[in-house]
């Protein structure tokens, strides 16, 4: 039976509890305490992670419509890299190099960009809510790739798209902290409302583009916005590649300064953070993120809300594990996706944004209920 009457462990830190006021703690915290609340957790959760994406990989390289035995998969990679093995027919050989592979790196790079992008957003919120599709960021994205798709802009080649996605995310993100802000703090209510009438408002502007579009880009718009990695190929992960590796290695160096910021504004000042030059470079690294992802697999929501959480129940709110063990969690989640998506109604495929969206709704509106119950109420 749990003690109620134990203190509290002031190394502990509940993102949604009141920050610690004693000078312990603060010291705690500033030492990097707070990232450490369940020794261990982070190690097991990590090699699980890891075995559990090693895993996917070589069965999602192996089934499909032309299956391929995993002992193929592994002998073709091995004679690729030079560690022996030997070469497939040209059929399975094709069907692995020109098509799985490409789609399970694009989902790595989508899913981490999208987990790590969702941690980024709840720390710099300082909100268990926000994530970069509830509070507009990925439709805003979407609609600079919908812009340059329907009106056929190409001057920056491979880029143009990302580069679109990425201004419009930019944009997105800077309107809605901006807007949520009052008196110093970042009101939950606003967030959510703000990032409803931005979700709104992205989907009429993305409704007019489809009106100006001609039929095949319509056909390309309306594909694309289901979410799907149908189409990856090596030149659209060469595309996405270096924004998501930028913003994959940015984002752990702020995790210590992102721990402080959970304590509240007033003590991260105390403790050294620059909170409004931190706030503002990691809505940058979110709209990296973000732009990259949407660019190449279309709008896929809720994984950067619900990776983030499971981790944080399991082995607490640190973001020195957090931030990265989200995109960990987030590649592993998309690409168990993606494969559900392709296989569970063969030959048709589901549209892979549909299917994280039947998943990550409830949770969002049980997500809702508690916080709703912890805080009593939102007014």
């Amino acid at each position: 039976m749990t003690d109620k009457t134990a203190p509290p462990d002031p190394e502990v830190l509940d993102p949604e509890a009141p920050a610690p006021a004693t000078p312990a703690a603060l010291a705690a915290l500033a030492r990097g305490g707070v990232t450490r609340p369940r020794r261990g957790v982070p190690w097991l959760l990590t090699v699980g992670l890891a075995a559990v994406l090693l895993l996917l990989t070589l069965t999602s390289a192996g089934l499909g419509a032309y299956e391929i035995p995993p002992g193929d998969v592994l002998s073709s990679v091995a004679h690729r890299a030079g560690l022996g093995g030997g070469a497939l027919d040209r059929v399975p050989e094709s069907v692995l190099w020109n098509v799985r592979f490409p789609r399970i790196v694009l989902a790595l790079l989508v899913g981490a960009s999208l987990g790590c992008a969702g941690a980024l957003t709840q720390g710099v919120f300082g909100n268990p809510l926000a994530e970069p599709s509830v509070i507009g960021v990925s439709s805003g994205a979407a609609v600079g790739a919908v812009a340059a798709i329907s009106l056929g802009l190409t001057f920056l080649g491979t880029w143009t798209i990302p580069v679109f996605a990425f201004v419009a995310g930019l944009g997105t993100a800077l309107l809605v902290y901006s807007t949520s802000r009052s008196g110093g703090r970042t009101e939950v209510v606003t967030l959510i409302l703000t990032g409803i009438a931005v979700n709104a408002f992205a989907g009429a502007l993305i409704g007019l583009f489809l009106f100006l579009a001609d039929t095949a880009a319509v056909n390309q718009i309306t594909f694309w916005q289901l979410g799907s990695l149908s189409q990856a190929t090596w030149p659209k992960v060469l595309a996405v590649l270096p924004c998501a590796v930028a913003g994959l290695a940015v984002a752990p160096l702020y995790a210590r300064k992102l721990d402080l910021l959970a304590l509240g504004e007033r003590p991260a000042r105390h403790l050294g953070v620059d909170v409004e030059r931190l706030r503002i470079v990691l809505v940058l690294v979110v709209a990296l993120l973000t732009a990259a992802a949407v660019s190449v697999s279309g709008v896929i929501g809720f994984v950067g809300l619900v990776v983030p959480h499971l981790l944080r129940m399991v082995a607490g709110p640190g973001h020195r594990f957090l931030v990265p063990g989200s995109a960990l969690g987030g590649a592993v989640v998309l690409l168990a996706g993606d494969l559900a998506a392709r296989t569970v109604a063969e030959p048709a495929e589901l549209p892979l944004g549909v299917l994280t969206a039947l998943l990550g709704s409830p949770f969002f509106f049980w997500l809702l209920r508690r916080t709703r119950r912890r805080q009593g109420g939102w007014a």
